[in-house]
């Protein structure tokens, strides 16, 4: 089973790191080979609404670090998105990653029953963490993003979040976030 988690955090020991982190540790004592990359550390651009991956190629045309991480999706089982929740948002670096997943449709997505050039049956899972204890605000962001990555084949998705965390390592305290991210990762590698 392949991981790829994807760090949307510019801190590197923020809390969806340390919950990314619980995650991956569990699935590869699982068996599970994971590749990890940090987007704050890459240098790329957003998606240039440029259309060629969509007339002329079957994936992006930029050639930059984010090429590298839109490869190894494409091989993946499993997706893993972790971003801490800027206003109201993923992090500006998420954002950038996502924007340019849409060089995985199919020039005809809009009426393909198969609009996406990823294998089917990946597993994704999105990792939130934000200083607003509110559990209400932002819930919007998950659905959102889930419907996308459907779009892309993506049969089973799995919401790990914590609300009510600022300061770097303040998830750990938060031991059924913690056990969730554990959990989810044994239920997938038990598929």
């Amino acid at each position: 089973m392949k991981i790829v988690c994807v760090l949307g955090s510019p801190r590197p020991k923020g809390n969806t790191a340390y919950l990314a982190e619980r995650f991956c540790e569990t699935a590869r004592n699982a068996g599970a080979e994971i590749v990890q990359f940090s987007l704050n550390k890459l240098t790329y651009k957003g998606c240039q609404g440029c259309m060629t991956c969509k007339t002329k190629l079957d994936r992006c045309v930029l050639k930059d670090d984010l090429a590298q991480v839109l490869d190894a999706v494409r091989d993946a089982d499993i997706l893993v998105l972790a971003s801490p929740v800027y206003y109201g948002e993923v992090s500006s670096q998420m954002k950038g990653f996502i924007d340019r997943t849409y060089s995985y449709l199919k020039p005809d997505y809009r009426t393909n029953p198969e609009p996406c050039r990823l294998p089917p049956g990946k597993k994704l899972v999105f990792i939130l963490a934000q200083a607003q204890p509110d559990e209400k605000l932002f819930a919007d962001i998950f659905p959102r993003y889930e419907m996308f990555f459907k779009w892309y084949g993506f049969q089973d998705s799995r919401l790990i979040r914590a609300c009510g965390v600022a300061g770097p390592g303040e998830v750990s305290e938060m031991k059924q976030v913690v056990e969730l991210a554990e959990k989810t990762a044994q239920s997938l590698m038990n598929k």
